[in-house]
């Protein structure tokens, strides 16, 4: 393994945020003084990730300014998508990014969280799972994709967004995998992690609940919140390079 590596799938349209998203993309709204994409950054930093891929859509040129303005301590590969291709589609489109890797990182840039990355990759190397699902207890699991653990943490249900949920393990948008995850993805864009791929997978995943804070940032409630939640949570350790 040369590089440990990652997604960080940041081209939502953030169509919940508006209006304010109409003139800035969802992963660059400021929480507590700092984009919520440099969280993801200053994160991959701290747990040795050296460098990812960010796939861009709406504002993209704000982003890529964004990028270009400061001097990253990892390796940035930018992705533009002039049509979305669906989370599963950006990581087909971009296989080459990490097929001689031995594992890699898929994180979901909406969300603020202070998770240890390390010890994560770690139980997902020691389960020797061909994927890792982050999760955590979430009180609207209606909204979610909801995942079923066994005594072993194997995953052995999931669904996204289910009108009966089965329970409030829900998924985090934080997982890691490796390349043989290409031989489940489907052969089409757009397709989706939580709708095409995860279901897939079903028996062959690990469940790993996440302890630290996580929030979907993708509501007015939940931004306002993340607004008043990062004052009480010691996030400075994160932002090595100030």
């Amino acid at each position: 393994m040369s590089k440990m590596k990652a997604f960080i799938l940041a081209a939502g349209k953030g169509s919940r945020l508006k209006p304010l998203t109409d003139h800035i993309p969802k992963c660059l709204l400021s929480i507590g003084g700092y984009p919520v994409l440099q969280y993801w950054l200053e994160a991959c930093k701290l747990h040795g990730i050296q460098e990812v891929l960010i796939n861009l859509h709406c504002h993209a040129e704000k982003v890529v300014r964004f990028i270009q303005s400061k001097n990253w301590p990892i390796q940035i590969r930018l992705s533009y998508e002039p049509q979305l291709l669906g989370s599963e589609g950006t990581l087909i489109a971009n296989k080459d990014f990490v097929e001689k890797e031995d594992f890699f990182g898929i994180f979901y840039a909406d969300n603020l969280t202070n998770v240890d990355l390390t010890k994560m990759w770690t139980q997902h190397l020691q389960s020797k799972a061909l994927f890792t699902m982050g999760l955590f207890h979430s009180p609207n699991p209606k909204e979610c994709g909801i995942a079923t653990l066994d005594p072993n943490n194997i995953i052995t249900g999931f669904q996204e967004k289910p009108m009966k949920p089965t329970g409030d393990l829900a998924n985090a948008g934080i997982y890691w995998t490796s390349p043989e995850i290409f031989d489940y993805c489907l052969d089409r864009v757009p397709c989706d992690i939580g709708y095409d791929l995860l279901p897939r997978l079903i028996g062959k995943m690990n469940g790993y609940v996440i302890e630290e804070y996580l929030l979907d940032i993708g509501t007015h409630q939940n931004y306002q919140r993340a607004q008043n939640d990062v004052k009480q949570l010691d996030f400075s350790t994160m932002f090595l390079e100030g």
